[in-house]
């Protein structure tokens, strides 16, 4: 007797919708298993028996031969084991081929029958929507992240018995249910811009960096609010909305990052990797390829503190993902694109003790503070779209004042729209990812204002593409102040937001 149903795995950054097929016939008993599996394919063969097994199903003494179709495809993971196990049960009577018909199953078994989570279920779950299916039975820890589509059917399964009396119609089970709306609304944050006792300096570049999707370095002495500063800056960030959210839940489902209690991601990232990072966990890669912290912080923030502590290898590796918003990791025969489409921060001390330039407090030599601020090279502080200096704030006890995260954010989505009706049609949305070649045409520039960029090129001896950042900036400045021209006060500002380099690295 033959049965076909469907199963799923992951494969970089994608699932792959596979046929589990099962056949029983005459001859020797053995149980043989043909795909090209990898080992914890190859294991469910295992799991599988003692699992039917211990639920009271004995296997026949015959030849069962269980194909994972298409057969030049490697097959990995332990989501095979609930489709396997459905395969054999209808091919040995215990269920009919339309039952599982139109339905992808999902899970991993115990020795004991239950069903256990497993990676990907909604990143499984699109794919298999994509091409058709409506009904899918997932492991009960899983259910919540695929039940948020709502054109779909999912059921959260606990034991290879319920999968089984379920199918047989033994046992009514409902299709799992979840608000998106209703769980983002519980999932506030409490922290807030005002929060911050001054540094307006400081809060102007970080609007400016959101509202334009500009990278930002701050330097300054410890104690001096960056790191309270970058901890808020989601906050003045557009909610996601589902699609956005629904991009991100697929990609920290296929990490593993998921739980039955955070189900789905409705907060914009905030990823800050300690500084023993490795460059293959910051950018991705690793024996068996996965995604790095730039691409788990698509669509939020990127942050690292202490930027002189991190190894050389692990900040030259961002320079190629910063410019290019992608990360494409090659192996034999294979590759894969990561996005790293995220803000990038990074904050830093202008020396070890963190007092320079104020030579009555730091205790660093000249030849200290060179190398300290040598760690960082120019081609990574050429990424950075701003550079802002903070200096000690005043004596605030107590005291909140300024503006609210909320209006901010505001302005932030005013200026973010704008920006999307210009770029309507382009592969791009925002003025940190304006192309060279786009740039005459969205950010054209008057006499007076290409005599002052000229004049700080040649004074500063900078590079094209730090001078290509000032004008992407100087475009979102305007943007903020609804001028459709790029004035030379906007340009203006734009330079004195990435001048530092001149005070600290000249």
């Amino acid at each position: 007797m033959f049965c076909s149903v469907y199963g799923a795995d992951i494969s970089g950054m994608e699932a792959r919708m596979i046929r589990v097929e099962a056949d029983v016939n005459d001859g020797l008993p053995v149980f043989d298993m043909v795909g090209y599996l990898a080992s914890a394919v190859k294991e469910a063969r295992e799991r599988v028996r003692i699992a039917l097994r211990n639920i009271g199903i004995r296997f026949p003494a015959k030849r069962i031969t269980v194909n994972l179709s298409p057969a030049n495809l490697r097959k990995e993971g332990t989501s095979f084991d609930l489709p396997i196990a459905i395969s054999l049960l209808t091919t040995f009577g215990y269920l009919s081929d339309d039952l599982t018909d139109q339905t992808l199953l999902i899970g991993e078994l115990g020795l004991d029958g239950s069903i256990r989570e497993v990676k990907g279920v909604l990143a499984m779950i699109l794919e298999g929507r994509r091409q058709g299916l409506k009904k899918f039975l997932v492991p009960k820890g899983n259910a919540s992240e695929g039940a948020v589509l709502t054109d779909v059917e999912v059921y959260g399964i606990s034991s290879m018995g319920e999968a089984l009396a379920f199918l047989r119609g033994e046992k009514r089970i409902s299709p799992v249910h979840f608000s998106f709306e209703a769980y983002r609304r519980a999932r506030k944050t409490e922290l807030d811009f005002s929060d911050i006792c001054g540094q307006e300096g400081l809060k102007r570049a970080a609007e400016i960096a959101v509202s334009g999707r500009h990278n930002l370095l701050m330097i300054g002495p410890p104690g001096s609010g960056k790191t309270m500063v970058a901890r808020r800056i989601p906050t003045i960030m557009p909610e996601l909305d589902l699609e956005e959210s629904l991009e991100l839940t697929r990609l920290y489902s296929i990490c593993g990052l998921l739980s039955e209690e955070e189900p789905i991601v409705t907060e914009r990232p905030f990823r800050t990797p300690h500084h023993t990072v490795t460059a293959t966990a910051l950018t991705g890669g690793g024996r068996i390829p996965m995604p790095g912290e730039i691409t788990l912080a698509a669509k939020g923030i990127l942050f690292l503190d202490e930027l002189p502590e991190f190894s050389r290898a692990a900040l030259e590796v961002l320079r190629q993902p910063l410019e290019e918003h992608k990360v494409t990791v090659a192996r034999v025969g294979r590759s894969f694109e990561y996005p790293a489409d995220c803000i990038f921060l990074a904050a830093m001390n202008p020396c070890r003790c963190g007092f320079y330039p104020n030579r009555e407090k730091c205790r660093c030599t000249e030849g200290d503070i060179h190398r300290y601020l040598a760690r960082i090279s120019e081609p990574l502080l050429d990424r950075m779209d701003l550079c802002v200096e903070t200096g000690l704030p005043e004596f605030h006890l107590y005291q909140r004042e300024g503006e609210t995260s909320e209006e901010i954010r505001r302005r932030v989505q005013h200026t973010l729209a704008i920006q999307k009706r210009r770029y309507r049609g382009e592969t791009f949305s925002y003025n940190g990812e304006l192309p060279g070649k786009e740039m005459e045409k969205y950010c054209p520039l008057g006499k007076a204002q290409k005599e002052y960029l000229k004049e700080f090129f040649q004074e500063e001896d900078c590079s094209m593409r730090r001078l290509s950042k000032i004008i992407r900036v100087a475009r979102t400045i305007a943007d903020m102040e609804q001028s459709v021209e790029i004035t030379e006060e906007h340009i203006t500002e734009a330079v004195c937001l990435r001048s530092i380099n001149k005070k600290y690295w000249g």
